[in-house]
C-alpha cells in the first residue's frame, strides 16, 4: 500500500509517498479502505512544524476520512466487509465531557493520521457512513462539520430566536453557516471580499460584513442587531478577531465558541469589557464520536451539501497542501485516493 509521510520535520515540502505492505486487523480492530480524506488548517501547521505541543517526527499526516470495511479482525460487531464508513476525529473519545488531551492521540500528531491507502484503527473508532453522503463530502465532517455542529449545540443550543456570527469562508465557518440556517437561526458573515460575499449570501448568510473595508466590524454587526448583538460567535480567528467578536456580541450574555487562532496577534481586551458584556466562553475540543453521530443523524434528516473547494487525486496529495496552504480557497480541499 501506499502512504505518505514528511522526509524532514517541519518541512511541509518534503512530504514523500512511501509504500509498504497493507496491515491486517487484530482484534476488535478494522481495515478501512481509504477513499477520501480533507485538509484542516490543524494538518498545516502538524507538517509545517508550528503546531502548539511537540509531536513524534515522521507521522502520516492528515486527521479527516470516509473509506469502507475491507477486512475485519476477531471480535468485530460494530461492521461488516463493505460497510462504508466514517472516522471520527478522537479515536478514543466516545461521549461525555471532554477528557482532555493526555486522554487522547490525535491523528497526525500522537499516531498515524489518514494520508494512506489503508487505515487498520479500532472498530470503536468509525461511525456508519449514511448513504446519502460521497466519501468526498463525507470526509469534511470529522473536524469541520462536527466543530460547527458542537459549536452551535453544546449546553444550549442555537434556536430560529438566535442571531449567530461566524468568520470567513473556511470550513468550519461555512459549515456554522449553512448548519446554523438549518437550525433556524439568522447569520451575519465576516469575509474580505465582494466575492467571497456574494458566495456566503448564497449559502443563506442574512448580511455580510467585509473586515477590509471595516476593520472594527463588530461595530457594523451591532448596527445590523439594533445594537443588541449576536447570541453565538463561531470564534475561529482568535487573538485577531476576539476584541471584534465581543464587541459584536453586544451585553447581554451571548457564547463566543472558541475554536480556532488562523488570525494574528489583536489588542488586548480590557477585564471590564469582558465583565460587561456577560459573555459566555467556551472551548470547542471539535467533538466525541456520539457528536459525529448526532451531526450524521441530522444531515439524514436534513441534507446539506457541505462546500468543496476543489477535489486533488492522491498522486498530487502535496499540490493539495499547496493550495490549501495559499489560502485561497472557498471550502474545504478534499484528495481521494
Amino acid at each position: 500500500m501506499k502512504f505518505y509521510r514528511p522526509a524532514r520535520p517541519g518541512d511541509l515540502g518534503s512530504l514523500t509517498a512511501y509504500e509498504k505492505e497493507t496491515p491486517h486487523p487484530q482484534r476488535g480492530e478494522v481495515l478501512v479502505r481509504v477513499r477520501a480524506v480533507s485538509l484542516n488548517y490543524r494538518d498545516l501547521l502538524l507538517l509545517n512544524g508550528s503546531y502548539p505541543v511537540d509531536t513524534p517526527d515522521g507521522l502520516v499526516p492528515v486527521s479527516d476520512a470516509a473509506g469502507e470495511i475491507v477486512e475485519t479482525g476477531e471480535g468485530v460487531r460494530r461492521f461488516a466487509v463493505g460497510d462504508r464508513v466514517l472516522n471520527t476525529f478522537h479515536s478514543d473519545w466516545f461521549g461525555g465531557p471532554y477528557p482532555g488531551p493526555a486522554a487522547l492521540l490525535g491523528y497526525g500528531n500522537g499516531q498515524d493520521g489518514w494520508l494512506t491507502e489503508y487505515r487498520v484503527v479500532s472498530e470503536q473508532a468509525l461511525v456508519a457512513l449514511p448513504d446519502g453522503l460521497s466519501y468526498e463530502h463525507a470526509a469534511t465532517l470529522p473536524c469541520a462539520g462536527v466543530t460547527a455542529f458542537t459549536a452551535l449545540t453544546g449546553p444550549r443550543p442555537v434556536t430560529g430566536a438566535d442571531t449567530v456570527l461566524v468568520q470567513g469562508t473556511g470550513g468550519v465557518s461555512l459549515f456554522a453557516l449553512q448548519l446554523a440556517r438549518l437550525l433556524g437561526a439568522r447569520v451575519i458573515a465576516t469575509t474580505s471580499s465582494a466575492a467571497k460575499a456574494e458566495r456566503l449570501t448564497a449559502l443563506g448568510a442574512d448580511a455580510v460584513v467585509d473586515y477590509t473595508e471595516h476593520p472594527e466590524w463588530g461595530k457594523q454587526v451591532l448596527e445590523l442587531t439594533q445594537g443588541r448583538g449576536v447570541d453565538r460567535v463561531v470564534e475561529v480567528g482568535g487573538p485577531g478577531t476576539f476584541g471584534q467578536s465581543l464587541l459584536a456580541s453586544g451585553t447581554h450574555g451571548a457564547e463566543i465558541a472558541l475554536i480556532g487562532f488562523l488570525g494574528a496577534g489583536g489588542p488586548d481586551v480590557p477585564f471590564m469589557d469582558l465583565f460587561r458584556s456577560g459573555i459566555t466562553l467556551r472551548k470547542i475540543n471539535v467533538g466525541s464520536r456520539q457528536d459525529t453521530e448526532d451531526l450524521l443523524e441530522l444531515l439524514a434528516r436534513h441534507p446539506i451539501e457541505p462546500v468543496v473547494d476543489s477535489v486533488f487525486p492522491f498522486g498530487r496529495a502535496l499540490d493539495a497542501l499547496r493550495h490549501f496552504e495559499s489560502r485561497t480557497n472557498l471550502g474545504k480541499v478534499v484528495i481521494t485516493i
